[in-house]
């Protein structure tokens, strides 16, 4: 949904995005979209954005948006702001403002950009014009500027070298170069994933309809297979998405989860489940709702790419290891290696029991204690859970519907 404001933003013409997230995340992209210059008029079923960026600044100060605790918006937004030669300021708020977004600036200044941050926290500053040309981009924290960067480089003009080390989360980025195609764009990847050419044409109005998001999907898809005894469809998903987390999939088929594939979904049974052994590296957004899986296999289950998880809207390594443990549950972090222990893995542990967990403002930590609750001994207090609307404001609506208690 973000990827699609921010192309529409930048095509010139009307665009009408269908199948919306309202969530907070969603809400910002919109917000920073409007404060460039777009027009975005929401609607139930549709969000209408008419391209158009940069007006003349209102005052004589910097034009400022803020990117709530999206740090995927303002990463993405840095490099679109830096089109503009009029200064802009993107903020974040809550634990955005803590996050670090040093990896804008080298790349940016390369291209000759003005940029700044506080000590390599927001807010970022940027005045452009932002040029064409050939750089390096370190892509081993996150994969999310360089989505900016690539989706910007259309718009200066010329053709433009992108090239990505150490990229992670690389599905991410066949997820942007998908949706900059929809508008028009020529981009593309070769070097599997080291080299992206990004050619100078503009954006052109488009219809777009957003996929559903696997992200909040798998939450579902554990629900049901630790408690869907009858079966679970979770539906409304594209089953060949270029979005990471698609990969629960796999990791459900190695814990034994029954599954049957949809036309737009799958079905998932419970039944006996097994430890199992998973790389999340390109996909952290998956532990939690690997670890309330793993809460209910039997023995002990190693996830990988546990160093991926420090800088998330918590400290999510410690948070789940915490939490959870709460629940009576142990999580141990080894480096980069995350152990679950589940049923029968040492003397006394029968799964997830009853207690209060704090979220710690992360709506997946929320989401993932919630669905822990589904097979838990008692009940489950998540405090903190309005945290969810980051990016799924029905998540607790969407659970009682398939008969939990919330």
């Amino acid at each position: 949904m973000q990827r699609a404001i921010a192309c529409a933003a930048m095509a010139p013409g009307r665009s009408t995005i269908t199948n919306p997230s309202w969530c907070a995340d969603s809400l910002a992209a919109m917000r920073v979209a409007t404060a460039l210059g777009a027009r975005v008029e929401r609607f139930d079923d549709r969000v209408v954005v008419v391209g158009g960026l940069f007006p003349e600044p209102a005052g004589p100060g910097p034009i400022v948006a803020s990117c709530g605790e999206s740090g995927l918006c303002l990463r993405m937004f840095s490099s679109i702001a830096s089109l503009s030669p009029v200064e802009v300021e993107l903020r974040g708020e809550g634990s955005l403002a803590g996050r670090p977004v040093g990896m804008v600036r080298e790349p940016l200044v390369a291209l000759g950009v003005e940029c700044s941050t506080n000590g390599g926290l927001p807010p970022v500053r940027v005045r452009g014009p932002l040029l064409p040309g050939r750089v390096v981009v370190d892509g081993g924290e996150s994969s999310q500027f360089l989505t900016g960067l690539v989706m910007a480089l259309p718009m200066t003009g010329g053709d433009s070298v992108v090239i990505a080390e150490r990229l992670a989360s690389r599905g991410y980025v066949d997820l942007t170069l998908d949706v900059m195609r929809a508008f028009g764009a020529r981009a593309g990847r070769d070097d599997g994933y080291r080299r992206f050419s990004i050619g100078g044409k503009p954006y052109e109005a488009a219809d777009y309809d957003v996929e559903g998001d696997w992200s909040g999907a798998a939450f579902l898809l554990v629900a049901g297979a630790i408690r869907g005894e009858s079966g679970l469809d979770v539906v409304g998903l594209r089953t060949r998405s270029s979005q990471p987390d698609r990969a629960i999939v796999d990791a459900l088929a190695l814990a034994g989860a029954r599954l049957e594939e949809l036309p737009d979904g799958y079905r998932v049974r419970s039944g006996p489940l097994r430890a199992f052994s998973f790389d999340a590296t390109d996909c952290p957004d998956l532990f939690p709702p690997l670890v309330a899986l793993a809460s209910r296999c039997e023995g002990v289950t190693s996830l990988r790419g546990a160093d991926r998880l420090r800088v998330k809207e918590s400290d999510r390594s410690t948070a789940l290891s915490e939490e959870f443990g709460r629940l009576g549950l142990r999580v141990v972090v080894d480096g980069d290696q995350m152990f679950v222990y589940g049923l029968g893995a040492e003397a006394g542990s029968g799964g997830p029991r009853g207690g209060a967990v704090s979220s710690r403002g992360d709506h997946r930590i929320a989401m993932a204690a919630a669905v822990a609750a589904l097979a838990a001994s008692g009940p489950v207090i998540v405090e903190g859970a309005e945290c969810v609307a980051k990016s799924w404001p029905d998540f607790f609506e969407a659970l009682s519907s398939i008969g939990a208690r919330a």
